[in-house]
C-alpha cells in the first residue's frame, strides 16, 4: 500500500504528439485540439498539407505549439530526414481532420506529401479522426479504408453527426477536441486495467414527492465519473450506473442511467455478478416519500408533513452477498462530522474491502468542485491520508488501491 499517489495514469506530460491537419473546413478545430493538448503538458508539433494551409495558417499552430510547422516536403528549415523523425520520435500521431483523402493514403501506402510520408514511415502509435462530407465517409471505398487501418492496429475515432458545412446531414463531423483527447489518453495509457470489469455507481438519486418535486441531495456525480473515465483509460470495460447529471458521459463509457434509489438497485444487482472492482461512489437516498402524489402538491397549510420510508441498503446488500465471488467493493462515505468513526463503522458494518471517505463540509472538498481530500479506510486497519488532489488524481489512487486488492484476493476458479 506504499505507492505513491502520483498523478493520472493518462497524464500526457512530456508526451511527443504530432498533430496532422489536412485540407478540411474542420481543419480549425485542430487549433482547439493542440491547444487542449498543450495545456496537458505534451509536446506538440503540427504537420499540415498544403490544402490545410488554405483554411487555416500554420502560424496559428505554431503560435499555440511553440514549434515550428512543416507544411511541405521542402520548406525552408525542414530537415533532411524530418519525414522519418517525426513519426518515429513521437508518442502518437492524430491525424484531425483526416478527409477521405487522408484515409485513403494512409490505408494504401500513399507517401506523396510531408504529412502523408511521415505518417507511412512512423514508428508511434496513430489515431485517425475522419472529417468528410457523409455520401464520402458512408462510400464503401472510405469505409474498406478505414476497416483496413483498423486491422493494422490504428485506432479511427468515429465523426460525429449532425449538420455538416455543407447542409448535408449524417455522419461526418470531426469529433471534438475534448473527446480525441481523452482518446489519446486512453491510446498512452499503460491499460493495467485491462481485462477486468469495472463497475461505477455516480451521482444522486431523485425521490418523487408529485411531478414537479423530489428529495435528492448535493452530489453532481464528479467523483464517480472521474472514476468511470479513469478505468477505462486504463483498459477497464467499465460500466456507470449514474443518477440524474448534467456531466458528459466519458467515453467508452457504457451508461446506465437511473433516477430513483430503487432503480439503481435494480442496475446495480444486474451488473454487480459480472464486475471484478465494483465502487460505489453514488449519493443514494436513505429515503423516499411513502407515496407520491398524481399531481402537483399545491400550497396549503403552514407545515406539511412527509411520511418517508427507507431506501434499500443496495450496499450492505452486495457486501453481504460479495463472498461469493471474487470481487473488489468500494464504498464511499461523505460525512459532517466524525469522519474516521462514522467511515470505520460503514466499512465493517457493510463488510467492503475498502471506504473512501471525505468531508463534504470543506469548500475544497465537498460537492460541485474539482479537487478532493480523502482518506481511504482498509479491512486490516491501514487508513491511508493522501493530501488534496484533483478529483481524477483520486480517481486514479482509489483505482490503485482496488487493483492491488484484486490481485491479492483468491481467485475462486478464475
Amino acid at each position: 500500500m506504499n505507492e505513491k499517489p502520483a498523478t493520472e495514469k493518462g497524464n500526457m506530460k512530456g508526451k511527443q504528439i504530432v498533430v496532422g491537419v489536412s485540407g478540411g473546413i474542420a481543419a480549425y478545430k485542430a487549433a482547439e485540439l493542440v491547444r487542449l493538448l498543450v495545456r496537458e503538458e505534451a509536446v506538440v508539433r503540427v504537420a499540415m498539407t498544403a490544402n490545410a494551409t488554405r483554411f487555416i495558417a500554420p502560424l496559428t499552430f505554431a503560435a499555440l505549439s511553440g514549434n515550428r510547422v512543416i507544411s511541405r516536403m521542402f520548406d525552408e528549415g525542414t530537415g533532411a530526414i524530418d519525414h522519418v523523425t517525426w513519426g518515429q520520435d513521437a508518442d502518437l500521431i492524430i491525424l484531425a481532420p483526416a478527409t477521405a483523402n487522408v484515409v485513403a493514403k494512409v490505408a494504401h501506402g500513399i507517401a506523396d506529401d510531408f504529412l502523408s510520408t511521415m505518417t507511412l514511415a512512423a514508428t508511434a502509435r496513430i489515431l485517425v479522426c475522419p472529417s468528410m462530407n457523409t455520401r464520402m465517409y458512408e462510400n464503401p471505398a472510405t469505409q474498406e479504408n478505414v476497416s483496413l487501418l483498423q486491422r493494422r492496429g490504428i485506432v479511427v475515432m468515429e465523426p460525429g453527426a449532425g449538420e455538416l458545412a455543407c447542409r448535408d446531414e449524417g455522419p461526418g463531423r470531426l469529433p471534438e477536441p475534448s473527446e480525441i483527447v481523452e482518446e489519446a489518453r486512453w491510446i498512452l495509457s499503460d491499460q493495467d486495467l485491462a481485462g477486468l470489469q469495472v463497475l461505477v455507481t455516480a451521482g444522486a438519486t431523485h425521490e418523487p414527492m408529485d411531478p414537479v418535486r423530489y428529495i435528492t441531495n448535493r452530489s453532481t456525480g464528479k467523483m464517480g465519473y472521474a472514476i468511470a473515465q479513469a478505468a477505462r483509460i486504463r483498459g477497464a470495460s467499465v460500466k456507470l450506473v449514474s443518477g440524474p447529471t448534467s456531466l458528459a458521459v466519458p467515453r467508452g463509457v457504457d451508461l446506465e442511467s437511473v433516477t430513483t434509489a430503487l432503480e439503481m438497485r435494480q442496475a446495480v444487482l444486474k451488473h454487480f455478478a459480472g464486475s471484478d472492482i465494483v465502487v460505489m461512489a453514488a449519493a443514494v437516498s436513505d429515503y423516499r416519500p411513502h407515496s407520491t402524489e398524481g399531481q402537483k402538491i399545491k400550497k396549503g397549510p403552514e407545515t406539511l408533513a412527509v411520511e418517508l420510508d427507507r431506501n434499500p441498503d443496495i450496499l450492505a446488500e452486495l457486501g453481504q452477498s460479495r463472498e461469493e465471488k471474487h470481487c473488489v467493493l468500494v464504498g464511499f462515505a461523505a460525512e459532517t462530522d466524525d469522519l474516521l468513526a462514522n467511515a470505520e463503522k460503514k466499512l465493517k458494518d457493510k463488510n467492503l474491502d475498502m471506504i473512501v471517505a471525505n468531508d463534504v463540509s470543506r469548500e475544497d472538498a465537498g460537492f460541485a468542485v474539482d479537487t478532493n481530500e480523502v482518506k481511504i479506510l482498509f479491512r486490516d486497519g491501514k487508513v491511508e491520508t493522501p493530501p488534496l488532489m484533483k478529483k481524477q488524481e483520486v480517481a486514479d489512487l482509489v483505482l490503485d488501491r482496488a487493483k492491488t486488492l484484486w490481485e491479492a484476493r483468491p481467485r475462486h476458479g478464475k
